[in-house]
C-alpha cells in the first residue's frame, strides 16, 4: 500500500485552477476513458442511474449519456470550476446533472446507483478502503463499478530525475499497486473484481513540455510531505539534466501505467464493511418475511 498522504485541499485547488486548460491537455484521459467504456458491453441491461465520479470537465459524462440516453447520469467532482466547465458538454437533448462533492462522501442514497464509473480519479485518494466502502453503499446489488487509475510506474522517468536532483522531498505523486486495489475491493465486499494493466509512453520535445501538461491537467504534486517553498534553480536544473539523459530520437519519454478495475455489487444481504464492522442490508419486506418464517 502507498505510504503517501495527500493534501486534499491542494488537490481541489489544483483542479479548480486547471478547469479552463484541462481539455487542451487531456488526450490520454480521453483515450483511457474510451477504452474504459468498451467494458460497458458486459452490462446485461441499460442502467437507470449512472454516477461518474471525478467527472472533471464532463467529456466522459457526456459519452455515458450518449451511451445510455434514457438513464439519469450524474457528473460528480470535487472541484466546482470543473463542473462549471462541464456545462459545455450538456445539451437539452442529452442533459446530465452536476454535483460538487467528495468521492468518499457521496450525497446519494444507499443502493441507488446501477453503474458507478470513474476515469483516472482515485489516484488522488490516499486509502481505497473507505472509498470502496462508500461506493459499495450506493451501488445496487448486481450493479457495476468500473474504474481506471494510475499505477506505480506512472511518471517513473520524472520521479527518477527528481530523485537524482533532490532525494529529500517528494516531487511526484505515488500511486497504488494493482494488487492493493484488488484486495481493497474484495475486502469492501465487491464481487468478482477483475483487474488489468496497460502502459502508455508519451513523448515530449523537452521535460518542460511535460511539466506544462501536468500543470494544465491539475496533476501537480499534492503529497503532504512536499516542499512548500520554491524549488531552487540549481535542483531544478539538475532534474532537467537527468531527464534529458533519457532522450531518444529527439524526444523525452513519459510512462503512464493505467490500471483498470471492474467489480459487481454483492447480492442483497451480503455483509459490507463499514468502519471495521460488517453490515448486511435487506429490504423491509424480506425482513418481515424472515420474522414470520421464524415464528
Amino acid at each position: 500500500m502507498s505510504e503517501a498522504h495527500l493534501d486534499r485541499r491542494q488537490v481541489r485547488r489544483a483542479f479548480a485552477r486547471a478547469a479552463r486548460s484541462y481539455e487542451r491537455h487531456d488526450a490520454l484521459q480521453r483515450e483511457v476513458g474510451a477504452r474504459l467504456r468498451e467494458r460497458l458491453a458486459m452490462l446485461d441491461a441499460p442502467p437507470a442511474r449512472v454516477l461518474d465520479v471525478g467527472a472533471g470537465t464532463g467529456a466522459g459524462t457526456a459519452a455515458l449519456k450518449r451511451a445510455f440516453s434514457h438513464a439519469e447520469v450524474i457528473a460528480l467532482d470535487l472541484a466546482l470550476p470543473m463542473l462549471r466547465a462541464a456545462k459545455a458538454h450538456r445539451s437539452w437533448r442529452r442533459p446530465f446533472a452536476r454535483v460538487c462533492a467528495d468521492a468518499q462522501a457521496l450525497p446519494l442514497a444507499d443502493r441507488s446507483v446501477d453503474l458507478l464509473h470513474s476515469n483516472l480519479c482515485i489516484q488522488w485518494i490516499d486509502d481505497p478502503a473507505p472509498l470502496f466502502a462508500e461506493w459499495l453503499r450506493v451501488l445496487k446489488p448486481g450493479g457495476l463499478m468500473l474504474l481506471s487509475t494510475f499505477g506505480p510506474d506512472t511518471l517513473i522517468e520524472l520521479r527518477q530525475a527528481w530523485a537524482s536532483a533532490d532525494g529529500t522531498h517528494p516531487h511526484v505523486g505515488r500511486f497504488l499497486d494493482m494488487h492493493d486495489l484488488g484486495d481493497a475491493a474484495l475486502n469492501a465486499g465487491f464481487r468478482d473484481p477483475v483487474l488489468s494493466v496497460e502502459r502508455f509512453t508519451l513523448t515530449y520535445p523537452d521535460p518542460q513540455a511535460l511539466l506544462r501538461e501536468l500543470k494544465g491537467l491539475g496533476a501537480t504534486n499534492a503529497d503532504a510531505a512536499r516542499e512548500r517553498g520554491l524549488t531552487g534553480k540549481a535542483r531544478f536544473r539538475r532534474m532537467l539534466e537527468a531527464y534529458e539523459a533519457l532522450r531518444v530520437d529527439g524526444r523525452v519519454p513519459s510512462t503512464w501505467e493505467v490500471v483498470y478495475l471492474h467489480a459487481w455489487g454483492p447480492p442483497e444481504g451480503q455483509p459490507r464493511r463499514v468502519r471495521g464492522a460488517e453490515i448486511a442490508t435487506f429490504s423491509p419486506d424480506k425482513l418481515r418475511g424472515s420474522r414470520r418464517g421464524a415464528g
